[in-house]
């Protein structure tokens, strides 16, 4: 139980905030922690720490696994990863990470991905080795993150528009300069490096993508 609460500190590092913690958290280290628990209230919040974890770009597959040692530990880590990607398929999420993440999945995963899809879509209580979790509570929990964490748009379409650019932007800068862009178009504070960085090279960048000419020689060829 005392795991559990200290746990509960450190999750918002990764857009959970059901308590503050530590921005150095390390992120892989505390979605292990998460999968370990078996805490239901923590499983809810995975695919919304997934999310964040993925749009900073510190989320490293390999890393979870390694530290989960026991055979179910894997298997509910396996599990949850496949409700984060259905409920994303769900709520039309087209960001550059899924992808890669729908890359680590085999052949029976997609199989068991197919069952997690329909049960999202008739709103059916979701099991998890010794967990149950209500699939429209990870439904309700998703949309209040980003609500939040975007109050400058509308809607949720916005949350989905904004992924859509991201995807565009990865196709162009790399995963640093991308990630530089997502927390300037988030107004996160940079630090003295970022802001000497954006400056020196991924404002050119941008500066090249917003010439009008450049643009319609783009449009051009594409067509």
């Amino acid at each position: 139980m005392e795991n559990n609460r200290n746990l509960t500190k450190r999750v918002g590092r990764l857009g959970y905030p059901l308590f503050e913690t530590d921005e150095h958290e390390d992120a892989n280290e505390i979605l292990a922690d998460v999968v370990k628990s078996e805490d239901p209230r923590l499983w809810q919040g995975f695919p919304v720490m997934l999310a964040n974890s993925e749009e900073k770009d510190v989320f490293e597959y390999n890393r979870v696994l390694s530290s989960l040692i026991a055979p179910d530990k894997r298997e509910h880590f396996r599990l949850l990863l496949l409700v984060s990607y259905a409920l994303y398929k769900i709520k039309k999420l087209e960001f550059a990470w899924v992808s890669k993440l729908y890359g680590i999945f085999g052949p029976a995963d997609k199989r068991d991905l197919g069952k997690l899809l329909d049960q999202f879509v008739a709103r059916k209580d979701i099991q998890i080795g010794p967990v149950q979790l209500s699939s429209e509570k990870i439904r309700t929990v998703f949309q209040s993150y980003f609500e939040q964490a975007r109050p400058r748009m509308e809607n949720f379409l916005s949350v989905r528009e904004e992924f859509g650019v991201e995807y565009s932007l990865a196709q162009i800068f790399p995963p640093a300069q991308k990630a530089l862009i997502l927390k300037k178009l988030r107004r996160e504070k940079l630090s003295k490096t970022e802001k000497e960085y954006f400056s020196r090279v991924v404002k050119k960048k941008l500066s090249a993508l917003a010439n009008r000419d450049l643009h319609r020689l783009a449009r051009q060829l594409i067509e």
